[in-house]
């Protein structure tokens, strides 16, 4: 009976990427990451641990997305991104961490607008 069977949910972070991502490609691909991750980020906040491990796994592979990156501002602009979502999912340690690794100060400008609590 396959009709009932249930069929796990692929993420976009759980995807296997075939070739080396250039940089425009590995940037779209922390935004899509990201953008995906953001209503589990919010339950994490909420306390939901099944949510949580999803945020988790999220962010690891959009970091590690995002270190592979050698343009700097798109990097930067990747790190920030990861940020808002360590953020909704009030990770304020991860938050942190990633905030000193950007270097461009428009962006940390942006960030600290954004989130002041992460200054503190």
């Amino acid at each position: 009976m396959r009709w009932f069977a249930r069929k796990t949910r692929r993420d976009i972070w759980d995807e296997a990427i075939e070739a080396p991502l250039g940089d425009i490609d590995a940037a779209e691909r922390i935004r899509a990451i990201c953008d995906a991750a953001a209503p589990s980020a919010t339950h994490a906040a909420q306390g939901d641990k099944r949510e949580g491990e999803r945020y988790e796994r999220a962010a690891k592979v959009a970091m590690e997305i995002a270190m592979k990156i050698s343009d700097g501002l798109m990097r930067d602009d990747g790190v920030h991104r990861i940020v808002d979502l360590c953020m909704t999912a009030d990770d304020l340690k991860t938050a942190q961490i990633l905030f000193r690794a950007i270097h461009a100060s428009w962006i940390r400008e942006t960030i600290q607008r954004d989130h002041p609590t992460l200054i503190s």
